[in-house]
């Protein structure tokens, strides 16, 4: 029974220059291969293999990181005209996307303060009505309290004897002396005999 390998070349020039492979596709990959060899009965075979998937995934690593320092503005040296352009188109197109982000995040955040701003402005509304109210009542209750005062120093003013008759506080009652008056009919003859 024969084993067959196969292996995974990575080539530098395989790659456009936009570094679009990121290490999630690499892993995939690698997991793919990993897959299809686990069979491999040959444990020599098996080896080679894996050394090089090794080498493969260096020369990936690698290039991205070239990529990286390129995209950083590091290491443009030994770029064609043709590689600076594309670098230059993948820049702009980073930026669009990034000033994209940045305007919605703005946009976000001043929708969310105008929201608030209109919630304070609807709790001060609130609030002055309730205080325009309170002012309102106080002026009612000075009024009220102040034709009391009034009326508190006009009966301090009535003389001292007077009390109320229960159906109005602030009618004074008159108290002045008199003679008894009899109570029944027998009285009156009495006193006439004696006197």
């Amino acid at each position: 029974m024969e084993a067959s390998i196969s292996y995974l070349t990575v080539d530098v020039l395989e790659f456009p220059f936009n570094c679009e492979h990121s290490m999630k596709s690499i892993i995939e990959r690698y997991n793919k291969q990993k897959e299809e060899h686990q069979q491999l009965l040959n444990p020599a075979s098996e080896v080679k293999f894996w050394q090089r998937e090794a080498a493969s995934l260096r020369k990936e690593l690698q290039y991205l990181q070239e990529c990286h320092r390129q995209l950083m503005g590091e290491e443009l040296s030994g770029l064609s005209i043709k590689d600076l352009q594309n670098l230059e188109n993948q820049l702009e197109i980073s930026l669009k996307g990034v000033r994209v982000k940045k305007d919605q995040t703005l946009a976000d955040e001043i929708k969310e303060l105008n929201h608030k701003g209109n919630l304070i402005y609807q709790e001060n509304v609130e609030l002055h009505k309730k205080v325009g109210l309170i002012s309102q009542e106080n002026a009612e209750l000075c009024k009220v309290y102040g034709e009391r005062n009034v009326d508190e120093a006009n009966s301090a003013s009535q003389p001292p004897y007077t009390v109320g008759n229960g159906y109005d506080l602030h009618a004074p009652i008159c108290l002045q002396l008199s003679q008894p008056h009899p109570h029944n009919s027998e009285a009156p003859a009495e006193s006439m005999k004696l006197g």
